[in-house]
Protein backbone atom coordinates (compact mmCIF):
# COMPACT_ATOMS: atom_id res chain seq x y z
CA UNK A 1 0.00 0.00 0.00
CA UNK A 2 1.13 3.62 -1.04
CA UNK A 3 0.04 7.28 -0.18
CA UNK A 4 -0.08 9.91 -2.80
CA UNK A 5 -0.45 13.23 -1.76
CA UNK A 6 -0.64 16.46 -4.11
CA UNK A 7 0.51 19.39 -1.92
CA UNK A 8 -0.06 22.58 -3.69
CA UNK A 9 0.36 26.00 -1.99
CA UNK A 10 -2.49 28.43 -1.87
CA UNK A 11 -2.38 31.86 -2.63
CA UNK A 12 -3.30 34.70 0.19
CA UNK A 13 -1.96 35.86 3.89
CA UNK A 14 1.34 36.40 4.80
CA UNK A 15 2.47 33.24 4.99
CA UNK A 16 2.81 30.67 2.20
CA UNK A 17 -0.18 28.12 3.27
CA UNK A 18 -0.73 24.98 1.56
CA UNK A 19 -3.42 22.20 0.72
CA UNK A 20 -3.29 18.82 0.38
CA UNK A 21 -5.30 15.90 -1.67
CA UNK A 22 -4.26 12.64 -0.29
CA UNK A 23 -5.34 8.89 -1.59
CA UNK A 24 -4.07 5.43 -0.73
CA UNK A 25 -3.58 2.83 -3.26
CA UNK A 26 -2.09 -0.83 -3.90
CA UNK A 27 0.55 -1.51 -5.88
CA UNK A 28 -1.51 -2.57 -8.42
CA UNK A 29 -2.86 0.68 -8.92
CA UNK A 30 0.19 3.18 -8.32
CA UNK A 31 1.62 3.48 -11.59
CA UNK A 32 -1.72 4.25 -13.30
CA UNK A 33 -2.82 6.14 -10.22
CA UNK A 34 0.83 8.32 -10.44
CA UNK A 35 0.15 9.20 -13.69
CA UNK A 36 -3.09 10.61 -12.85
CA UNK A 37 -1.68 12.53 -9.86
CA UNK A 38 0.93 14.40 -11.88
CA UNK A 39 -1.77 15.40 -15.01
CA UNK A 40 -3.84 17.13 -12.66
CA UNK A 41 -1.01 18.57 -10.17
CA UNK A 42 -0.36 20.92 -12.69
CA UNK A 43 2.95 22.56 -11.08
CA UNK A 44 2.25 20.88 -7.08
CA UNK A 45 4.25 18.66 -5.56
CA UNK A 46 3.51 14.90 -5.86
CA UNK A 47 4.85 12.54 -2.98
CA UNK A 48 4.89 9.29 -3.10
CA UNK A 49 4.69 7.77 0.36
CA UNK A 50 5.38 4.25 0.99
CA UNK A 51 4.53 1.27 3.48
CA UNK A 52 5.50 1.07 6.18
CA UNK A 53 4.59 4.78 6.37
CA UNK A 54 1.57 5.02 4.16
CA UNK A 55 -0.78 3.99 6.71
CA UNK A 56 0.95 5.33 9.71
CA UNK A 57 2.11 8.71 11.18
CA UNK A 58 6.06 8.71 11.23
CA UNK A 59 7.92 8.07 14.13
CA UNK A 60 11.16 9.24 13.48
CA UNK A 61 11.76 12.49 11.51
CA UNK A 62 15.10 13.82 11.20
CA UNK A 63 15.93 16.87 9.93
CA UNK A 64 18.91 18.91 8.53
CA UNK A 65 18.89 22.51 10.10
CA UNK A 66 19.98 25.44 8.38
CA UNK A 67 17.41 26.31 5.62
CA UNK A 68 15.46 23.69 6.43
CA UNK A 69 14.47 23.91 10.37
CA UNK A 70 15.75 27.44 10.27
CA UNK A 71 15.45 30.17 7.78
CA UNK A 72 18.92 31.09 8.12
CA UNK A 73 22.47 29.91 7.33
CA UNK A 74 24.14 30.28 10.55
CA UNK A 75 27.94 30.38 9.40
CA UNK A 76 27.10 33.31 6.97
CA UNK A 77 25.26 35.29 9.99
CA UNK A 78 28.18 34.85 11.87
CA UNK A 79 30.26 35.61 9.08
CA UNK A 80 28.43 39.06 8.55
CA UNK A 81 29.74 40.01 12.40
CA UNK A 82 33.18 39.60 11.28
CA UNK A 83 32.71 41.32 8.25
CA UNK A 84 33.72 38.11 6.27
CA UNK A 85 29.97 38.07 4.42
CA UNK A 86 29.97 38.10 0.92
CA UNK A 87 33.31 35.42 1.04
CA UNK A 88 31.31 33.04 2.80
CA UNK A 89 27.98 33.37 1.35
CA UNK A 90 29.69 32.49 -1.89
CA UNK A 91 31.74 29.48 -0.32
CA UNK A 92 28.47 28.10 1.71
CA UNK A 93 26.38 28.37 -1.82
CA UNK A 94 28.80 26.09 -3.83
CA UNK A 95 28.96 23.75 -0.96
CA UNK A 96 25.09 23.75 -0.53
CA UNK A 97 24.67 22.40 -4.12
CA UNK A 98 28.11 19.86 -3.85
CA UNK A 99 30.77 21.90 -5.61
CA UNK A 100 32.98 21.23 -2.80
CA UNK A 101 33.90 19.22 -0.52
CA UNK A 102 32.01 20.02 2.84
CA UNK A 103 34.44 19.64 5.92
CA UNK A 104 37.24 21.72 3.73
CA UNK A 105 35.08 24.25 2.97
CA UNK A 106 33.15 24.10 6.61
CA UNK A 107 36.88 24.77 8.04
CA UNK A 108 37.79 27.50 5.38
CA UNK A 109 35.03 29.31 6.47
CA UNK A 110 35.48 28.98 10.04
CA UNK A 111 38.88 30.16 9.98
CA UNK A 112 37.34 33.96 8.62
CA UNK A 113 35.47 33.82 12.17
CA UNK A 114 38.77 33.97 13.94
CA UNK A 115 38.19 36.48 16.61
CA UNK A 116 34.62 36.71 17.07
CA UNK A 117 33.47 37.78 20.66
CA UNK A 118 31.50 34.71 21.77
CA UNK A 119 28.58 36.63 22.89
CA UNK A 120 28.20 37.27 19.39
CA UNK A 121 26.66 33.03 19.50
CA UNK A 122 24.22 34.39 21.46
CA UNK A 123 23.00 37.87 19.32
CA UNK A 124 23.08 35.37 16.32
CA UNK A 125 20.96 32.80 18.26
CA UNK A 126 18.40 35.25 18.72
CA UNK A 127 18.31 36.48 15.51
CA UNK A 128 17.82 32.84 13.75
CA UNK A 129 14.13 32.48 12.54
CA UNK A 130 12.69 28.64 12.10
CA UNK A 131 10.77 27.97 9.28
CA UNK A 132 7.29 28.33 8.86
CA UNK A 133 5.68 24.94 10.10
CA UNK A 134 8.54 23.94 11.78
CA UNK A 135 6.08 24.06 15.53
CA UNK A 136 3.82 22.66 14.00
CA UNK A 137 5.37 19.90 12.72
CA UNK A 138 7.84 19.15 15.98
CA UNK A 139 4.71 18.83 17.73
CA UNK A 140 2.25 16.83 15.32
CA UNK A 141 5.47 14.56 15.52
CA UNK A 142 6.01 14.13 18.85
CA UNK A 143 2.09 14.19 20.20
CA UNK A 144 1.65 11.04 17.92
CA UNK A 145 4.56 8.95 19.51
CA UNK A 146 7.48 9.55 17.07
CA UNK A 147 10.95 11.60 17.39
CA UNK A 148 12.44 14.58 15.73
CA UNK A 149 15.84 14.54 15.37
CA UNK A 150 17.62 17.47 14.37
CA UNK A 151 21.44 17.50 12.53
CA UNK A 152 23.43 20.36 11.44
CA UNK A 153 26.36 21.35 9.61
CA UNK A 154 25.93 24.44 11.70
CA UNK A 155 27.13 25.28 15.65
CA UNK A 156 26.30 23.51 18.81
CA UNK A 157 26.31 26.97 20.29
CA UNK A 158 23.20 27.81 18.35
CA UNK A 159 21.79 24.44 17.88
CA UNK A 160 21.20 23.51 21.42
CA UNK A 161 19.15 26.11 22.96
CA UNK A 162 17.05 26.18 19.77
CA UNK A 163 16.51 22.40 20.14
CA UNK A 164 16.13 22.72 23.72
CA UNK A 165 13.02 25.39 22.64
CA UNK A 166 11.49 22.93 20.95
CA UNK A 167 11.78 20.25 23.36
CA UNK A 168 14.24 18.55 20.82
CA UNK A 169 17.01 15.68 23.07
CA UNK A 170 17.88 14.59 19.86
CA UNK A 171 21.06 16.59 17.73
CA UNK A 172 24.03 17.35 16.92
CA UNK A 173 26.20 19.60 15.32
CA UNK A 174 30.04 21.18 14.65
CA UNK A 175 31.37 22.91 17.92
CA UNK A 176 32.86 26.16 17.63
CA UNK A 177 36.03 26.05 19.31
CA UNK A 178 36.48 28.96 21.88
CA UNK A 179 39.51 30.47 24.05
CA UNK A 180 39.74 33.26 25.87
CA UNK A 181 35.83 34.33 24.89
CA UNK A 182 36.74 34.27 21.20
CA UNK A 183 36.42 32.12 18.37
CA UNK A 184 39.61 31.09 17.53
CA UNK A 185 38.76 29.87 13.66
CA UNK A 186 38.63 26.49 14.40
CA UNK A 187 35.99 23.72 15.08
CA UNK A 188 36.20 20.61 17.48
CA UNK A 189 36.60 16.94 17.05
CA UNK A 190 34.42 16.02 14.20
CA UNK A 191 32.50 17.83 11.85
CA UNK A 192 29.05 17.07 10.44
CA UNK A 193 29.05 15.90 7.46
CA UNK A 194 26.82 13.89 4.53
CA UNK A 195 28.16 10.67 6.35
CA UNK A 196 27.67 11.83 9.93
CA UNK A 197 24.12 12.38 9.40
CA UNK A 198 23.65 9.21 7.81
CA UNK A 199 24.86 7.90 10.93
CA UNK A 200 22.74 10.15 13.07
CA UNK A 201 19.81 8.67 11.34
CA UNK A 202 20.61 5.32 11.46
CA UNK A 203 21.35 5.98 15.13
CA UNK A 204 18.13 7.39 16.59
CA UNK A 205 15.93 4.77 14.23
CA UNK A 206 18.32 1.98 16.70
CA UNK A 207 17.50 3.91 19.55
CA UNK A 208 14.55 3.89 19.02
CA UNK A 209 13.73 0.51 17.92
CA UNK A 210 12.67 1.47 14.38
CA UNK A 211 13.60 0.26 10.52
CA UNK A 212 14.99 3.18 8.82
CA UNK A 213 12.51 2.19 6.38
CA UNK A 214 9.87 3.71 8.60
CA UNK A 215 12.14 7.62 9.41
CA UNK A 216 11.61 9.98 7.21
CA UNK A 217 14.33 12.75 6.41
CA UNK A 218 14.24 16.35 5.15
CA UNK A 219 17.08 18.55 4.18
CA UNK A 220 17.82 20.90 1.59
CA UNK A 221 21.25 20.83 0.12
CA UNK A 222 23.92 18.36 -1.16
CA UNK A 223 25.01 17.15 2.38
CA UNK A 224 22.09 16.04 3.38
CA UNK A 225 22.05 13.47 -0.02
CA UNK A 226 22.95 10.36 2.05
CA UNK A 227 20.69 10.78 5.35
CA UNK A 228 17.69 11.51 2.83
CA UNK A 229 18.66 8.42 0.55
CA UNK A 230 18.48 6.46 3.58
CA UNK A 231 15.17 6.99 5.04
CA UNK A 232 12.35 5.41 4.20
CA UNK A 233 11.14 8.55 2.97
CA UNK A 234 13.49 11.10 1.95
CA UNK A 235 12.36 14.63 1.19
CA UNK A 236 13.80 17.44 -0.32
CA UNK A 237 12.88 20.74 1.15
CA UNK A 238 12.77 24.04 -1.23
CA UNK A 239 16.31 22.07 -2.34
CA UNK A 240 19.28 22.98 -4.50
CA UNK A 241 19.17 20.46 -7.43
CA UNK A 242 22.05 18.07 -6.05
CA UNK A 243 19.12 17.32 -3.35
CA UNK A 244 16.07 17.21 -5.49
CA UNK A 245 18.03 14.82 -7.95
CA UNK A 246 18.42 11.96 -5.57
CA UNK A 247 15.22 12.41 -2.84
CA UNK A 248 12.25 10.78 -3.20
CA UNK A 249 9.83 13.65 -3.38
CA UNK A 250 10.30 17.24 -3.28
CA UNK A 251 7.80 19.60 -0.97
CA UNK A 252 8.09 23.19 -2.47
CA UNK A 253 5.69 24.60 -0.22
CA UNK A 254 8.18 26.55 2.47
CA UNK A 255 6.07 25.31 5.51
CA UNK A 256 7.38 22.86 7.28
CA UNK A 257 4.08 20.62 8.18
CA UNK A 258 3.34 20.57 4.70
CA UNK A 259 5.48 17.66 5.02
CA UNK A 260 3.19 16.50 7.57
CA UNK A 261 0.35 16.74 5.62
CA UNK A 262 2.36 15.15 2.56
CA UNK A 263 3.16 11.58 4.56
CA UNK A 264 -0.06 11.61 6.05
CA UNK A 265 -2.82 13.08 4.01
CA UNK A 266 -3.79 15.23 7.48
CA UNK A 267 -3.12 18.39 8.58
CA UNK A 268 -3.15 18.01 11.58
Amino acid sequence: MHRISIVRTVAGGTQPAFSVASKLVTDDQLPAQLSRAHEIAEGADVVVVPAPLARTTPKIVVMDVDSTFIEDEVIDLLAAEAGAAKKVAKVTEKAMRGELDFEESLRARVKTLKGLPEKVLDDVRAAVTPTGGAAELVSLVQSNGGRVGLVSGGFTQILAPLAEQFGITDYAANTLEISGGKVTGKVEGRVVDAKFKRRFLRQLCEDAGMPVEAAVAIGDGANDALMVQEAGLGIAFCPKPALAEVADATVSVRRLDAVWAAVTGRMN
